[in-house]
């Protein structure tokens, strides 16, 4: 608290600029320099926070991270600025204008709804990061549409906001907590603190298993960049409704409850779905546009013998399917001068890093390999990227 307070001075605010682009490997010669000049604790504050503000870039954009205030934990748990923006999007679609921002955190989520038009009650129980969002909100000049609030989320009423959205922390001292129930608060308060509001969202862990999801509930994966971020449980919208978001765009891929996708052999095309469609259990829809099927019962990888355009999978022309074996992979990519190799894998356990040094891979070259099973058996599906022709993709 003290360190924020240091840094909203004039004198705070002026050396944080001074300090803006300071690399790791300057910090002690700069800090040296300015100690003659300023109190040794606003010079540790100003680059501690400068630091902070170049790991926040990935998240919110320089532009934001070079104004906003963070904490170590504020970085690493908070919304990745452009999936904040999807949920912010899709509450004013549905017709929100106040949201309550329960576990708000540095104010990541809060400063989305605020930019979509909607009035905020943000709260956190911790004195330094209620202080950190309440500083974030004005560095923004959202301060008027984001009242923050010092509280224990379990004790205050929301009763006059059209939603409700949750985000229990999902990190303990040992690291991340994998059961919603260790969660703070538990997935079950949240659940209820959700039934009691016209419209709410609950950010989970990507990995959540779909029975955890309430019946009266949707469910949303979400991936920005291929990356899968968080799963969200809705209430408001459509009970029992899955659904896979991909970012940026967005693109939706809706569920329609379709059984597995039958195994099949190996086409001339393999699908790597993204890993939120995977999530989601929604490869079956996936598959059904693109006329495959998977290559193992237990494997998400759909195989087809056409070229089709999707945005929720990526496409791979096979060009070989071996049985694993290293020497006839290093033998193979030694004949075609393969010096680039992706390895990817799925329902392997060889190391992508150990693979590469076992072939040694010289060339000109490209190639992806695929460590997988085929109907069981332990292969290998050597290919490269495949653009599809433009055409109408799977909405």
């Amino acid at each position: 608290m003290n360190d924020l307070a240091l840094l909203l001075t004039p004198e705070g605010r002026a050396l944080l600029d001074e300090v803006r682009d300071t690399a790791p490997a300057d910090e002690l010669a700069v800090a040296t320099r300015l100690r003659r000049d300023h109190p040794a604790e606003l010079v540790s504050a100003a680059l501690g926070q400068a630091r902070l503000r170049q790991r926040a870039a990935a998240k919110f954009g320089a532009a934001d991270a070079g104004r906003m205030f963070f904490t170590p934990n504020g970085v690493e748990q908070s919304t990745r600025a452009g999936v904040a923006a999807h949920r912010a999007e899709r509450f004013k679609h549905l017709g929100v204008a106040s949201v309550a921002d329960l576990c708000c955190g540095i104010g990541g989520d809060a400063i989305a709804f605020a930019r979509a038009g909607i009035r905020v009650l943000a709260v956190d129980r911790d004195p330094v990061t209620a202080a950190v969002a309440r500083a974030n909100a004005e560095a923004l000049g959202l301060g008027e549409l984001v009242e923050v609030r010092e509280a224990d989320v379990t004790e205050v009423d929301t009763g006059g906001y059209d939603a409700v959205f949750v985000d229990p922390a999902r990190r303990g001292g040992r690291g991340r907590i994998f059961d919603p129930e260790a969660y703070s608060p538990p997935l079950s308060w949240a659940i209820e603190a959700a039934r009691r509001a016209p419209r709410a969202a609950l950010k989970v862990a990507p990995g959540i298993p779909h029975e955890a999801v309430p019946a009266d509930a949707e469910a949303e994966w979400i991936s920005d960049g291929g990356d899968v971020k968080e799963a969200v449980v809705w209430f408001g919208t459509e009970p029992g409704l899955v659904r896979a978001t991909l970012l940026p765009g967005p693109r939706t891929l809706l569920g329609k409850g379709l059984p597995d996708p039958e195994v099949r052999p190996v086409g001339r095309y393999l699908y790597e779905p993204d890993g939120a469609v995977i999530r989601a259990h929604l490869v079956a829809e996936v598959a059904e546009h693109l006329d495959g099927g998977l290559i193992d019962p237990t494997i998400a990888y759909v195989t087809a013998d056409e070229l089709r355009p999707t945005p929720y999978a990526s496409a791979y022309e096979i060009t070989d399917q071996l049985p694993f074996n290293v020497k006839r992979l290093k033998a193979l990519l030694r004949e075609r001068a393969v010096g680039t190799l992706t390895v990817k894998k799925r329902g392997s356990a060889v190391e992508p890093e150990e693979l590469r040094r076992k072939v040694k891979p010289q060339g000109p070259n490209s190639a992806t390999v695929f460590l997988t099973r085929v109907a069981g058996a332990p292969t290998m599906l050597i290919g490269a990227p495949a653009t599809p022709p433009a055409a109408t993709a799977l909405p």
